[in-house]
């Protein structure tokens, strides 16, 4: 038993303590590990093209990922999805893991920014919020301040009209236009 000590433990097969018992890997964080690979797997599938080419990966996984994109029944997938795992499992995941929350992170960051846009478009429609134009341009000033007055004006006609809402999209993109130059000024 003593020889066993000397040999260097191997992924999967057992070792053993100072007092000769068998120490054998945790099965539910084994299981744990698998379905966190099988997930990273999932989320590399789900990006498009263009980011997974920044992406510093082997040749095979990224095969492997733009062939699971155009896998689609539900057998083959799952299939699929182990194989990608396996393919994880080989190598040092975490910068990975780093670079896709970042992109989660950024998505998340830029649906929060259009739906604070899309708040305050909607402030500045409603004829009862008086204070909503004085609040952008304290929070934008560098916003065109004629331009704003000129879509919300036309925008409430639009809406008391019930015609298409030409000018309530271009309110949004100016609105969008202002937040970004003004947050670029901060930097």
């Amino acid at each position: 038993m003593a020889e066993l000590h000397d040999v260097e433990n191997t992924e999967g097969l057992p070792f053993f303590d100072e007092d000769d018992r068998v120490v054998r890997p945790n099965k539910s964080q084994l299981k744990r590990e698998a379905q966190a690979l099988l997930n990273l797997g999932k989320k590399l599938v789900a990006l498009d093209t263009s980011q997974l080419q920044r992406m510093t990966i082997s040749d095979e996984l990224r095969q492997a990922i733009q062939d699971g994109k155009s896998i689609h029944q539900n057998g083959a997938k799952k299939r699929h999805f182990k194989f990608i795992g396996k393919l994880l499992r080989e190598m040092d995941t975490s910068a990975l893991e780093k670079t896709i929350e970042n992109i989660e992170f950024g998505t998340a960051k830029a649906n929060a920014a259009f739906h604070n846009i899309e708040r305050w478009r909607n402030r500045l429609l409603d004829a009862e919020d008086s204070h909503a134009l004085t609040e952008w341009m304290q929070a934008y000033p560098l916003s065109d301040v004629s331009r704003l007055r000129q879509l919300i004006r036309n925008a409430r006609k639009e809406i008391e009209q019930n015609k298409s809402p030409k000018s309530s999209r271009a309110l949004f993109q100016l609105l969008r236009d202002s937040s970004e130059i003004s947050d670029k000024s901060i930097d």
